[in-house]
């Protein structure tokens, strides 16, 4: 056990240090792998081969381009833009308004395109100078961006659900239903939070609006409102899978860009997938060299190892659950969102299903904690999105980060402790 124990030090080691080199973390994980693999004998390369590609030929893979596609496509055709009209003319004109407006944007986006920084980006487009303009702090403007980003992994369709899924071999349609709740409980803090700081800064309201006003807006915005109805009434209601709702997202909005809104045109459709193929090609490339990376940590009996360890502890779940989540948000800290899923979560599941955590509950925990490190540096990939379009450094961003951090922690701690906030839905619905 001691020299699988050196070997594993060996690849985390080697995985580092070649991360430090700016090399991406697909081809770090692969290579570090190869070299434990080849040192201690463990097996041909061939599993290199038979693992890589048994993990990324999955049915339900092909939804997350797609999904990421459908969200290129409602992000440049005007969805997005409509869904910030119609938010805006409903509750502009309360304290801390465009911060709720955001709020509510994203959560509706989110649920659109399963993505975090897709919602950051598109989202943010229009909401950050336009809370600049109406005299919000441009820190202030790039951490709320940032913050409801954090919603678009959890809120369903996910696209770190769906890795999960796969992973765990736990229903897609269940843990979408398990995210619910948790998205709903993110969305409400992050508006909390936002009415405390813009009531502290004085920060401005909205202009009242009448209510032929938002009948209006609510109208130009029909079509991006029913796309989440259609993807997520559709999965829910059995009538196509998780991956056909994400081709029906991806038709759906084509459609409504090209020949209702008429923002985009035939010659932009290669831009939006070039742009899809870029994001996808890397995630998917990730899978696989994750896949590889996890068998050879099975092979040196590195998830056993840690379940003793840890269980030697504590046998409480929620004292082990505090403590993985500690971990996970210091991982996410460092390391890519995706990869640290696809790295960590066939070490932690089975600890955490030894102990009767259900694996559902445990999927919205993960992606929780994962996606809090897109708000944290160094990865920060959320913060860094929206502190380039406020046009500020990510450190001036810190005082009013810290704030939403706090409640964002709150949030998991609840979801944590209280297992039927995930579980209430998909059992209820069951």
């Amino acid at each position: 056990m001691n020299h699988l124990f050196g070997s594993f030090l060996l690849l985390i080691f080697l995985f580092f240090l070649l991360i430090t080199t700016n090399m991406p973390v697909a081809i770090a994980l692969g290579i570090s792998s190869v070299i434990v693999l080849l040192v201690n004998d463990l097996a041909s390369l061939n599993l290199f081969i038979t693992a890589s590609f048994g993990a990324s030929d999955s049915f339900p893979l092909i939804a997350i381009p797609l999904f990421i596609l459908a969200g290129e496509i409602m992000s440049t055709g005007g969805i997005a833009k409509r869904l910030v009209s119609f938010a805006e003319k409903l509750i502009g004109s309360f304290t801390g308004g465009l911060g709720i407006i955001t709020v509510m944007a994203s959560f509706i986006f989110a649920a659109i395109s399963g993505s975090g920084p897709a919602t950051v980006a598109a989202i943010g487009g229009i909401m950050i100078p336009y809370m600049i303009s109406k005299g919000y702090a441009k820190p202030y403007a790039a951490s709320l961006i940032a913050s409801t980003g954090s919603m678009g992994p959890i809120v369903p369709p996910s696209i770190l659900l769906i890795l999960y899924g796969v992973m765990s071999d736990v229903s897609i349609g269940n843990l979408f239903i398990a995210g619910i709740i948790p998205g709903i409980m993110i969305g409400i803090a992050l508006i909390i939070v936002n009415v405390i700081i813009c009531k502290r800064e004085g920060y401005p309201r909205g202009e009242k609006n009448t209510f032929s006003e938002m009948l209006k807006a609510m109208w130009d915005a029909k079509y991006a409102l029913l796309a989440p109805v259609i993807v997520l009434g559709g999965i829910y209601g059995g009538i196509f899978t998780p991956t056909e709702a994400a081709v029906i997202a991806v038709f759906y909005s084509l459609f409504v860009s090209l020949f209702i809104h008429k923002e985009i045109g035939i010659k932009n459709i290669p831009e939006i997938f070039l742009r899809t193929s870029a994001v996808s090609g890397g995630v998917l490339i990730l899978v696989g060299s994750a896949a590889f990376f996890g068998r050879v940590l099975s092979m040196l009996q590195i998830p056993q190892y840690l379940s003793e360890l840890i269980s030697g502890i504590s046998t409480n779940p929620i004292v082990i659950l505090l403590i993985i989540n500690v971990f996970l948000l210091v991982v996410g800290m460092v390391m890519e969102t995706i990869a640290a899923l696809m790295i960590f979560v066939p070490l932690l599941l089975p600890i955490a299903m030894n102990l009767g955590v259900d694996p559902m509950h445990f999927g919205i925990i993960v992606s929780i904690n994962l996606t809090l490190g897109l708000l944290t540096p160094p990865m920060g990939v959320n913060l860094y999105i929206a502190a380039r379009m406020a046009g500020v450094s990510f450190e001036k961003t810190f005082k009013y980060l810290v704030p939403i951090f706090i409640s964002l922690l709150i949030v998991l701690l609840l979801i944590t402790i209280f297992p039927q906030i995930s579980l209430f839905l998909p059992q209820l619905l069951g």
